[in-house]
């Protein structure tokens, strides 16, 4: 067994016993580049990226493009380091009880959040629930900025028919992290709840969230203003 092999059968053993609370950033990513680099000292590697990319959330978070242009990176670990972030989401998505109280904020945060992880572009989400506003299932509906003309009424009205929703939760994050609505926010909301409404779909609430925080627009007193409501 070559000196490497021994080093990498020790971080294994070690992650198994402890987990990541005892690594460093250079030493978590040493042993993510495991799986894309078998064989040879990955070090240099670790060092370099987190050097190109300042953080572990700035390498997991780069451009497929730049993290290629680092010297030793190749497809396979481009791949590994993009399906990181995604396959958390995901199973951070698959974790969020169905149960949840889709009328709290908290609930909805629960719902919503784990769609975002990771996420440094402005996605748009569409949560669908029964009368009893238990949540029958979650879609994207677009990326960029969501507003009237992004995203399609009749789309958003097939998703929730499909499932068999009376209620519908739009959810969309400000990578800014500036929580507060925007006019355009405002604006998208009125303008999807009055055209739901002789769909007998409600729009219930309209979300933002940033990484650490929520914002609805009902519990903060919008829905009174709008005049169809």
């Amino acid at each position: 067994m070559g000196i490497h092999n021994g080093h990498r059968d020790r971080m294994r053993q070690e992650f198994l016993k402890g987990g990541l609370e005892s690594f460093s950033d250079v030493r978590t990513l040493e042993l993510l580049l495991f799986f894309s680099r078998p064989q040879g000292d990955v070090n240099p590697l670790a060092h370099a990226l987190l050097a190109q990319f300042g953080s572990l959330s700035g390498v997991l978070d780069a451009d497929p493009v730049d993290l290629q242009r680092v010297p030793g990176v190749g497809e396979n670990t481009v791949v590994l380091l993009k399906l990181f972030t995604a396959l958390s989401s995901k199973y951070l998505a698959s974790r969020a009880k169905k149960d949840v109280d889709g009328s709290s904020t908290q609930g909805l945060w629960d719902i919503f959040s784990p769609y975002f992880f990771g996420a440094r572009n402005e996605m748009a989400f569409v949560g669908c629930f029964d009368s009893n506003l238990k949540l029958l299932g979650v879609k994207q509906i677009s990326e960029g900025i969501p507003n009237a003309s992004g995203i399609n009424v009749r789309s958003l009205s097939y998703i929730a028919l499909s499932m068999n929703a009376t209620a519908v939760v739009l959810a969309h994050n400000h990578p800014s992290g500036i929580l507060e609505p925007s006019q355009e926010d405002i604006s998208t909301t009125m303008f999807l709840r009055t055209h739901l409404q002789p769909m007998e779909i409600d729009l219930y609430d309209h979300v933002i969230l940033t990484d650490e925080e929520i914002y609805s627009l009902r519990h903060n007193g919008y829905f009174k203003c709008f005049a169809s409501y």
